[in-house]
């Protein structure tokens, strides 16, 4: 799942997707557990227990399957409402198809010897079913708003964790670059330029505040970093592009992704070795995914590496955006430091989290 951008108040967004397999499929299996524990409380013996099962389980995937129809048809409506009114709103279309089937199920189901009976305990199973399907309903609202309500505090941790990285990253990465346009400028003046116009792109990319970019606006933000920072450090810094020749440079991700990791790479891996060394930098093409590679060599004086801060909050972003995707991978040794992410592209629209 991707980040998209949604006018929509965020409480007004607490309900799930009616309409998606997962939902559905979690939805009848859930059922399915209800139903086997009202068969068990009612069944005193094994036969019973079957038979009160295979009924249960028919009725109540009868009523789920049909609620989850109604509400998949009224979402576009439902998401206009607020939480209280959308809450009072799925009730009333859950008692409606409870009340339904109730009364199908009991007219199909009785017996010849029930129907000259009186009507009551028709009504009492009917009083039943709703009962119990208002509280299944109450239930499940309660734990999809709660569910919406930590949802947004972990956005909002990660917004603020991203912000923190932009603002880590910027002033001393400037200060550097300053320093190494001042430095060029009495000798190679066509060279400080070209660092300029470079910071000053890579400046106006990484400080506007997106919630995607595309692919290959992130290679590019990427490159032009490395420019400055091969301006810095010389013959110290080589970097092994490995890109795969059909990459979807279309594909949208969440912004600041290989820069972190590219800068941690250098600062803490290459620029510590007195002779440098080569950043390898690779992104495969696979049937529904990208992966990318970000490694490097680093000092073997045991100290640590001191990319966690980076890589956290990559990872919790990955988790946001794409929550089936693998998380990131660390891969180390004495002398080597690699990180792994893989990228969905499945889905082309913008990314959302929740």
């Amino acid at each position: 799942m991707l980040f998209r951008p949604d006018s929509a108040p965020s409480t007004r967004r607490f309900l799930p997707d009616f309409c998606a397999n997962p939902t559905v499929f979690l939805t009848v299996l859930l059922a399915e557990l209800f139903a086997l524990v009202l068969a068990l409380s009612e069944a005193d013996r094994l036969g019973d227990f079957w038979n009160r099962l295979a009924l249960i389980s028919l009725f109540v995937q009868w009523v789920v399957l049909g609620a989850a129809a109604v509400l998949c048809l009224s979402q576009r409506y439902l998401a206009r409402l607020g939480p209280v009114a959308a809450t009072l709103a799925v009730l009333g279309l859950t008692q409606g198809v409870t009340l339904g089937f109730s009364l199908l199920g009991g007219w199909f189901l009785q017996s010849p010897a029930e129907a000259t009976a009186p009507a009551v305990p028709l009504a009492l199973i009917v009083a039943r079913n709703l009962a119990i399907s208002s509280i299944i309903t109450l239930m499940a609202l309660r734990y999809f708003y709660v569910r919406r309500q930590w949802q947004q505090q972990v956005e909002a941790e990660a917004q603020a964790r991203l912000q923190a990285l932009q603002a880590r990253i910027h002033p001393h990465f400037l200060f550097n670059t300053l320093n190494t346009i001042a430095s060029l400028i009495p000798h190679r003046p066509a060279e400080a330029e070209q660092a300029v116009l470079d910071l000053a792109d890579l400046l106006r990319s990484a400080l506007v505040e997106r919630p995607v970019i595309t692919l290959a606006e992130e290679l590019e933000l990427t490159r032009r970093y490395l420019a400055i920072e091969r301006l810095r450090m010389g013959e110290r810094l080589q970097v092994d592009w490995r890109l795969a020749a059909d990459l979807p440079l279309d594909t949208l991700l969440p912004p600041l992704l290989l820069q972190p990791l590219v800068e941690n790479a250098i600062r803490h891996g290459i620029q510590r070795l007195p002779a440098g060394g080569v950043l390898l930098l690779q992104i495969e093409r696979q049937p529904s995914a990208l992966a990318m590679t970000v490694a490097n060599p680093r000092p073997t004086d045991g100290s640590p590496p001191g990319q966690r801060l980076a890589q956290d909050n990559i990872r919790q972003r990955l988790q946001l955006a794409y929550p089936a995707a693998a998380p990131l991978e660390i891969v180390e040794t004495a002398d080597h430091y690699e990180v792994r992410l893989v990228i969905p592209i499945s889905l082309r629209s913008s990314p959302t989290p929740a």
